[in-house]
């Protein structure tokens, strides 16, 4: 499927980045974020709930918690994994019946629990950052995410032109 490969210079450029996603995301889109810690997955899930609507200070990582869910221009759900081993771990927490509920679902760590990510779906790799930047390697597994994609590169080439 399709690939696509953005750069961010600073914390504030990756939240720049997640706010022009979460102002096209719709009912049913899906993003998984994948990269180490300090990555920038949080920075990025911040700009993504801004796009939305959701008041900064309302989106911590949901590490303790695993799911919160955010209401906004549409709901979002937003779960992190990080600390479960396995697919065994999410069942019971109501993970999947929240993200296939109403609303955009955005889950960090999503590569720790096989299944968590829906066959249709984008997903973000943040790479190890440089002292100069850090790249963000996205990419569509299915028609649905494909037009995301396109949405998102859409609306950041309209906020550069």
């Amino acid at each position: 499927m399709g690939t696509l490969r953005f750069l961010s210079a600073s914390p504030a450029e990756t939240q720049a980045l997640g706010e022009a996603l979460g102002r096209v995301l719709q009912d049913g889109d899906f993003v998984g974020l994948v990269g180490e810690l300090g990555a920038g997955k949080t920075e990025l899930a911040r700009g993504i709930a801004r796009g939305i609507g959701i008041r900064d200070e309302d989106v911590t990582s949901p590490t303790f918690a695993i799911v919160h869910q955010h209401p906004g221009r549409i709901p979002l759900t937003h779960a992190d994994l990080y600390r479960l081993t396995g697919a065994a771990d999410l069942d019971g927490t109501g993970f999947h019946e929240l993200r296939d509920g109403p609303g955009a679902t955005l889950v960090e760590w999503v590569d720790r629990v096989p299944g968590a990510a829906p066959p249709d779906g984008l997903r973000v790799v943040l790479e190890e950052p440089s002292e100069q930047s850090r790249e963000l390697v996205v990419t569509a597994s299915g028609p649905r995410s494909e037009r995301l994609l396109g949405r998102w590169r859409d609306e950041l080439l309209a906020r550069v032109g």
